[in-house]
């Protein structure tokens, strides 16, 4: 059972994919394999890195092919992650993930052609008319967006990119929607800072007499463990988008680590220790017994041996690093479980139905020799999300 009556998603960005064919081999290998152990339909949420959507649109029918073979694989899609640009499995990754950011063209071009090839994938793979989404960066990552026009740029880029949007819409009856997805650190971090954005675009958009299509096609991504690790409240945080009218067009199903009373904790801060690694960025937020939240930009060995004072006497730390949904805990470690359980409910209330999609990018460097193959995992994470969704 499912809040939508789409297949449930869940996101290839776990899979390497710099062509087409990689691409098409990561859906045979790994996708086509975990819906069968999965028991129900599923959609590929698609990673199509910038080179591959160069790719598919540089070949007459590229595309058209591509959604054949997607659909003789029996897959369907509805929504893209064009929020890594590049290679998001090269050696490092952490920040670069966030470029380019959306004052670039390069951003809006991207975007763009990711739109009219989901378009394209959609009639092939699903009824004419299922609306699709694009999951993108939070405009771009505090540290390096420095520029005194920064926002500015973004919005005026975004209120471009909700006209294309509308266009393409009224040339071929596909309706795509952009989801600006909040991440900690990130010029779009907090639900608030969301709003308020939100509340100046659509400003803008008023004055250039695009509201209309800025109100259509632009909303966001709500990546559960995002709001997790800021340690705000998920359900208040998913009413206050509604109350703004701010759509959700996308949720990514998704749970973070979390260590209690961390500064008596060794055995859980050593297992924590186990998760440093070098190619995702791990933000990490410690809350203090008087509720006031401190971060660190990134999980490090140090942090986890000697944690400075406030660290150290912290109630607890949440870790920005994507773990299995349907772990409650891993060894001596917790996990957001119970927020992604909150969210759930809290999207069921909606006057709408958001895209669903599993989340889970960091299978490649989960720490310990016990974890499932990866078939076996995606299988597990998709039947314990089937399960939430069901209220079981």
């Amino acid at each position: 059972m499912s809040l939508s009556s789409l297949p449930l998603s869940y996101c290839t960005n776990v899979h390497p994919g710099l062509t087409v064919a990689q691409v098409e081999r990561g859906l045979a290998e790994f996708t086509v394999p975990a819906g069968q152990r999965f028991g129900s339909p599923l959609a590929a949420g698609l990673w199509l890195a910038q080179p591959v959507i160069r790719e598919l649109l540089s070949e007459t029918e590229g595309t058209k092919r591509f959604a054949a073979r997607v659909a003789e694989l029996g897959l369907c899609t509805y929504t893209l992650n064009a929020f890594p640009f590049g290679d998001f499995h090269s050696e490092r990754v952490k920040e670069n993930v966030y470029i380019p950011d959306w004052t670039l063209p390069s951003r809006l071009e991207y975007s763009w052609d990711c739109a009219r090839v989901l378009a394209e994938l959609i009639r092939a793979t699903l009824l004419a008319g299922t609306d699709g989404s694009l999951s993108t960066v939070p405009l771009g990552f505090k540290t390096l967006a420095t520029a005194a026009d920064f926002e500015s740029n973004c919005i005026q880029q975004l209120i471009e990119f909700a006209r294309r949007l509308s266009q393409l819409e009224a040339e071929t009856g596909q309706t795509i929607r952009l989801a600006i997805e909040p991440e900690p650190c990130c010029v779009l971090e907090t639900t608030a800072e969301t709003i308020a954005f939100f509340r100046r675009l659509r400003e803008r958009a008023a004055s250039f007499g695009a509201l209309d299509a800025v109100q259509r096609h632009l909303g966001v991504c709500y990546d559960v463990c995002h709001q997790s690790v800021e340690f705000e409240d998920v359900a208040e945080s998913i009413a206050s988008l509604a109350r703004e009218d701010i759509r959700i067009n996308k949720v990514h199903i998704t749970c973070a680590l979390q260590l209690t009373n961390p500064g008596t904790n060794a055995a859980a801060r050593e297992a924590l220790a186990h998760f440093v690694e070098p190619r995702y960025l791990h933000q990490t937020f410690a809350r203090l017994p008087s509720g006031d939240v401190r971060r660190v930009l990134d999980l490090t060995t140090e942090l986890t041996c000697t944690p400075p004072s406030e660290f150290a006497s912290a109630d607890c730390w949440r870790i920005h690093f994507h773990v299995p949904v349907d772990a409650e805990r891993i060894g001596p470690l917790e996990t957001t479980h119970a927020d992604l359980k909150k969210a759930l409910d809290a999207v069921k209330k909606l006057a709408y139905t958001p895209h669903l999609e599993v989340e889970t990018y960091t299978w490649n460097v989960l720490p310990g020799g016990d974890k499932p193959e990866l078939v076996t995992g995606l299988a597990r994470e998709l039947s314990a999300t089937r399960d939430l969704l069901a209220g079981q």
